[in-house]
């Protein structure tokens, strides 16, 4: 399967909201009311995270609002985010920070919390001086009664560790954050904050780092660790200085797992500019495994990094180089890996999704490689695009196959059938998702198949555009295969929906597969729709 630049050259946007499955304490339906609804986002037994929606149901604007809540014995909270919290025995308060303060008629705002034992609703809950669920007269202005002068509780370490991994029988949702984000489409960590994404992922691959003469090193110093953040652009508002050991990115991640501490964080290596390296490492699998872990572990960002990821494109195949490695190459380098950094460090690969008979997949023993993998992602997109300019047109990531589909073995339930016949548990396989779109100009034909002229307009890449954007410029207008397109002017794209992505998380479940992962988070929409999709789709 051809593959453009696209992995190593692109990104913008943001992501937002988180859609769980709520387990609400009460609704918040009562017209004319403020309103706070509490939600289970996950419960593991010896912990949970819960989720807090303040609804303003009134026709005035609300400046503030302070939530007074009761949990029963055997629950309390250990840490929180987007409120700041004081506790007086089994009694909290809640009140908004000051940037989240206003809620313009109709409008919502969560903020999370973890805590300990299992998760269980509040026993009694009043918002602005009326009941959570809408009774009473509250008012639009929060009381200024002094809260507890108990020190709050995300002041102090959690009862219960966090787990390492998510709870039993969780699914993974795991998404890209491309390290050149910061530049051209101004996406940075702080985004993963603010929009909600990091209540709704539980790991993060940070794309990428490079693998030039069969070592590790770093892809970019200035966005990795030099850049200086302002307060306004900085995770926790507030700003770098010009001394301090580490900047960029990998403090603002640091800074991100503080107030998440579910969330997980692995370094990519490789993506489909820097496999090249790949070939010498399988050379020297071991001298590979140091070098990675010499950068991995380095005491200035080693408390970032929970895992390392390979994104080696193509072992023993071609992508932008051919690799003739061997069909042991693979699973000799995972095997030093996973030696050097041991057991408890997660070790991951983003590997081919090519189900065709002789193809990539079977080019390499990705089953032996298996057992020292946490998961395997098979980069379930990308089977068709403008890389063949002149078509025929077709969707870039079909999850089944469909009449007159241009190759076969190119769907998505292709790789993941080759995949289990070879070994391969279905836990330890996570479905992909891109939050783009791939196009062609020069079309006349609506429905798939047609022939072009050329790659579609694209705002960095031609023939390549954001989820985020094609939603308004080129609505989806057919699906096929488990997928969406749309052909607008003499356009046509295909890509996923809400509507798809969840088709694809029911067929994610029903293969009692690990989760899904994504590439990457800057092209979802302001309010989520994508990962809220993936969210929900997999329970």
């Amino acid at each position: 399967m051809k593959r453009s630049l696209r992995r190593a050259l692109w990104a913008t946007g943001a992501v937002v909201a988180l859609a769980v499955a709520a387990v609400p304490m009460t609704t918040a339906s009562a017209a004319g009311s403020v309103t706070a609804t509490f939600a289970k986002v996950q419960d593991w037994g010896t912990g949970h995270e819960g989720r807090v929606t303040v609804t303003n149901g009134t026709s005035s604007t609300v400046n503030g609002w302070r939530i007074e809540f009761t949990l029963p014995s055997g629950t309390s909270i250990s840490s929180s985010w987007d409120a700041d919290i004081t506790r007086s025995g089994d009694r909290y308060v809640a009140v908004n920070k000051s940037w989240a303060a206003t809620l313009a008629p109709g409008a919502s705002f969560s903020w999370g919390y973890n805590g300990t034992g299992a998760y269980k609703a509040p026993v009694s809950c009043t918002i602005n001086g009326g009941s959570c669920t809408g009774g009473g007269t509250p008012t639009t202005t929060a009381p200024t009664t002094a809260p507890p002068t108990t020190a709050p509780p995300t002041t102090a370490p959690p009862t219960t560790a966090p787990p390492t991994t998510p709870p039993p029988g969780g699914k993974k949702i795991v998404g890209y954050f491309a390290e050149w984000g910061v530049y051209a489409r101004n996406y940075h960590v702080k985004n993963i904050h603010t929009s909600g994404s990091a209540a709704k992922l539980t790991h993060i691959l940070y794309a990428f780092g490079n693998t030039t003469g069969g070592r590790c090193s770093i892809g970019d110093s200035y966005a990795d660790y030099e850049k200086a953040y302002t307060a306004a652009d900085s995770v926790d508002g507030v700003a770098d200085t010009w001394d301090q050991p580490l900047r960029g990115s990998f403090n603002q991640l640091r800074k991100l797992k503080k107030m998440y501490p579910n969330l997980k964080v692995l370094w990519s290596f490789g993506g489909w500019t820097w496999s090249g390296g790949f070939t010498q490492a399988a050379q020297n699998p071991a001298a590979f495994a140091d070098s990675c872990y010499s950068l991995v572990k380095d005491p200035r960002w080693a408390d970032v990094f929970d895992g390392i990821d390979v994104d080696w494109e193509y072992p023993n195949a071609c992508g932008l180089q051919c690799d003739s490695s061997g069909p042991n190459a693979f699973k000799n380098v995972v095997s030093a890996l996973r030696s050097k950094f041991g057991s408890s460090f997660l070790v991951t690969a983003a590997i081919t999704a090519d189900g065709s008979n002789g193809g990539k997949i079977d080019a390499t023993d990705y089953a032996g490689a298996a057992n020292n993998l946490n998961w395997l992602m098979p980069m379930t997109y990308d089977y068709f695009g403008a890389f063949n300019a002149q078509g025929p047109t077709a969707p870039h990531s079909p999850l089944y196959s469909y009449a007159g589909i241009p190759q076969q073995g190119f769907w998505s339930d292709a790789a993941i059938q080759k995949l289990k016949s070879k070994g391969v548990p279905s836990s330890k396989l996570l479905l992909g998702v891109g939050f783009y779109g791939r196009g062609w100009t020069g079309v006349t034909q609506a429905a798939p198949g047609g022939s072009a002229t050329g790659a579609a307009p694209g705002t960095y890449e031609a023939g390549i555009e954001d989820y985020k954007v094609l939603k308004n410029s080129c609505p989806a207008t057919g699906t096929v295969a488990g997928t969406a397109y749309a052909k607008c002017g003499s356009n046509w794209w295909s890509y996923d929906t809400p509507s798809t992505i969840g088709g694809k998380m029911s067929y994610a479940n029903s293969q009692g597969l690990g989760g899904a992962f994504f590439w990457e988070l800057s092209g979802d929409t302001s309010n989520g729709e994508l990962i809220g999709a993936i969210k929900g789709g997999l329970g």
